[in-house]
């Protein structure tokens, strides 16, 4: 007989005891990790719930979790009941999945588990590596929870890719790619064409697939992949546009766009830099697609969700005197983006950068982004996953690319401390490299400085 979880420690001892690939190096795995038997085989033990909630699928290299919260809050504003899951979470695991902006509880928590736990027993006795693993779980306890609140829709966001992640055992209405670049090349490929055709493996036969994807090879993917599955494909720049974004002298944006059914003026974007333009205008031509499939969305909901949309840790101004901000960007691409961020957020003084990155990431791509805009370098090295590169790496890189001296702090907390100590009211600090840096500090930051 299983054990009973008692407590939400248990619970959450449990998960991150099972084999998870956001702490394990990318050298230790490939695609054949990922495997959909697996997931589909938990979820028909649990009594298949994703086949009762109808979904909106958004994947992507980066916008991708903006896109969802921007979704679900606009679901949300016009009635609905709207799950939304995500990942990685910052500081709480509790934080992957949400219904109408509420997180379980601990209680609810432990007992989503406490249902699982004879599936899993009885999974992990399988043969064929069957035993699931912690965000398989995580994805499972997300359609429990949706369930269980009877949502009429969940925003699910791809962990990793699409073809072969858990999340791609859903029914959608419509699919999502908000942008394709090179990331996790190790799983997902060393070129854009084989990342696109991961990311393309969420087409669903006959969804409409909305789409931000410029880079040609990701694109000519995509469209194949749509036709052959008879998905009607709309493309950002041709078949919805985002006419025109304007943004005032305290860094609040807003936009006008046009779908196929509408015009949308002057619509509040409240997550900063210009890149979360075309993410609101993509989420726009959801909302226009889900408006032709009868779903009820008035426009002034439509204003209402996105002037109430939350995003930790993307490009998250914390605090002033001094500016504090903290962004979970870990790869070229969200490198450049915040940047662009950063120059719409009115400072006057020198610029911190706290930083540390993840092995299987392009550091050096990303440090060539930042080190330019900064006029100091902290470099560290989170402590909570095994992923980080080390002062030594970090440095090594630096000196390759510049030969401005780096400060080195042994851990986030000294690194953060130090940034603290050398900047003015006039100055600004950039917390950012990875989410497992964000995650160590966030929590402290806005303690100390909130």
């Amino acid at each position: 007989m299983t054990q009973r979880i008692e407590t939400r420690e248990q619970a959450i001892d449990f998960l991150f005891g099972r084999i998870n690939y956001e702490r394990v190096d990318a050298e230790a795995y490939s695609t054949s990790d990922f495997k959909l038997d697996r997931m589909r085989q938990l979820l028909e033990l649990m009594g298949n719930p994703h086949e009762r909630i109808p979904a909106v699928h958004v994947a992507g290299t980066k916008g991708k979790g903006s896109t969802c919260s921007m979704l679900a809050s606009i679901l949300q504003a016009s009635g609905y009941r709207c799950g939304l899951y995500v990942s990685p979470h910052i500081t709480e695991f509790e934080e992957r999945f949400a219904v109408g902006g509420i997180h379980p509880t601990s209680l609810e928590l432990v007992e989503l588990v406490n249902r699982l736990l004879p599936i899993v027993a009885r999974m992990d006795n399988l043969p064929g590596r069957m035993q699931p693993t912690y965000f398989e779980l995580a994805t499972a306890l997300a359609w429990q929870y949706f369930v269980d609140k009877k949502v009429d829709i969940a925003v699910l966001e791809v962990g990793l890719g699409g073809r072969l992640d858990s999340t791609n055992l859903c029914c959608p209405v419509v699919t999502v790619i908000t942008n394709i670049s090179r990331d996790h090349t190790h799983v997902l490929g060393s070129t854009v064409h084989q990342i696109a055709y991961e990311k393309a493996g969420i087409v669903k036969t006959g969804i409409p697939m909305i789409s931000g994807v410029t880079h040609a090879d990701a694109l000519e993917m995509i469209e194949q992949t749509c036709l052959a599955r008879n998905s009607p494909f709309k493309l950002l720049g041709r078949d919805f546009q985002l006419v025109e974004r304007r943004i005032d002298d305290r860094g609040n944006s807003e936009i006008d766009a046009t779908t196929t059914t509408a015009n949308w003026c002057r619509m509040p974007v409240v997550l900063r830099g210009p890149h979360q333009a075309s993410n609101a205008t993509i989420a726009l031509a959801v909302v226009d697609e889900l408006r032709q499939l009868n779903w009820r969305i008035p426009e002034e909901s439509v204003r209402h969700g996105l002037e109430r949309v939350e995003w930790p840790a993307r490009v998250e101004v914390v605090s002033h005197q001094p500016t504090v901000v903290i962004d979970a960007a870990h790869n070229w691409e969200s490198a450049r983006a915040l940047v662009a961020a950063l120059n719409e957020i009115p400072t006057t003084g020198k610029r911190i950068l706290v930083f540390a990155a993840t092995k299987d990431k392009d550091v050096a791509g990303i440090l060539r982004q930042l080190l330019p805009e900064f006029d100091t370098l902290i470099l560290t090295r989170y402590l909570d996953n095994p992923r980080g590169v080390s002062l030594g790496e970090l440095s090594a890189i630096v000196e390759s690319i510049t030969t401005r001296p780096a400060h080195l702090a042994a851990d986030p907390v000294s690194a953060w401390q130090l940034a603290r100590r050398l900047a003015s009211p006039d100055d600004s600090i950039v917390v950012t490299g990875s989410f497992f840096l964000v995650a160590e500090l966030r929590a402290r930051i806005i303690g100390e400085t909130g």
